[in-house]
């Protein structure tokens, strides 16, 4: 089984730029997501490390005390390596790839991640509240200076 090296955290403003982003593709808002794309060139690896940060863990096996794995596990443990390595290969492409990472995203997150009477929205609310948390708790607001403020659209 291949050794998965932690993930450097994500700064509050990508976390931020990046479900923004996932947000207006998921409500078809063409010209939000336009607007937030040309303010983050980085936008599909943006997307790429949400992605990670959200398939990877979905995927992975369970606990030693969870019982034996079937094979179907080790077929949704295999998905999520091979789904963010393909695309990190396609945002290579491009500011352009950004649409289409974020509804790989999306679509990953509704089928995994919502349950009955969910809606995906929710869903993305409540991943982009962790990532900003865990964005925060690593890079925290300098104490002197002007306040930091952040705002979640």
């Amino acid at each position: 089984m291949p050794t998965v090296t932690p993930l450097a955290p994500m700064t509050p403003d990508a976390a931020i730029s990046a479900f923004s982003y996932l947000r207006a593709i998921q409500a078809d808002d063409v010209e939000a997501a336009r607007e937030f794309a040309g303010t983050e060139p980085r936008m599909p690896e943006l997307l790429v490390d949400v992605a990670q940060r959200i398939v990877v863990p979905v995927t992975a096996l369970p606990g030693p005390n969870a019982g034996e794995p079937s094979a179907d596990t080790f077929a949704l443990e295999a998905l999520g390596p091979v789904l963010v390595t393909s695309l990190r290969i396609w945002a290579q492409a491009g500011p352009d790839a950004a649409d289409g990472i974020a509804r790989t995203v999306i679509d990953f997150a509704e089928q995994f991640l919502t349950e009955d009477h969910e809606d995906v929205a929710d869903i993305l609310h409540q991943l982009e509240a962790v990532g900003v948390d865990q964005a925060l708790d690593a890079h925290p607001a300098p104490s002197a200076g002007q306040p930091v403020r952040l705002s979640i659209v």
